[in-house]
């Protein structure tokens, strides 16, 4: 059932998050807790946050 809800929020990712980490000067995951938690950020750039963070613990769990 996870699977599902993660193929639809990562099939227009196409490195957007990343490349706006990027020209910050930051990690993906340093600019996903920055932005998270923003006041001025936009809905969207908050939504690829949070999904850039739950990947993060997704990915994570895998490996125990």
């Amino acid at each position: 059932m996870a699977k599902k809800w993660m193929a639809k929020a990562f099939a227009n990712a196409h490195g957007q998050f990343k490349a706006k980490a990027k020209a910050a000067g930051m990690s993906t995951q340093a600019f996903a807790k920055k932005e998270a938690k923003s006041k001025t950020a936009s809905t969207k750039t908050k939504r690829q946050a949070n999904l850039a963070r739950t990947a993060a613990k997704i990915r994570g769990r895998k490996g125990k």
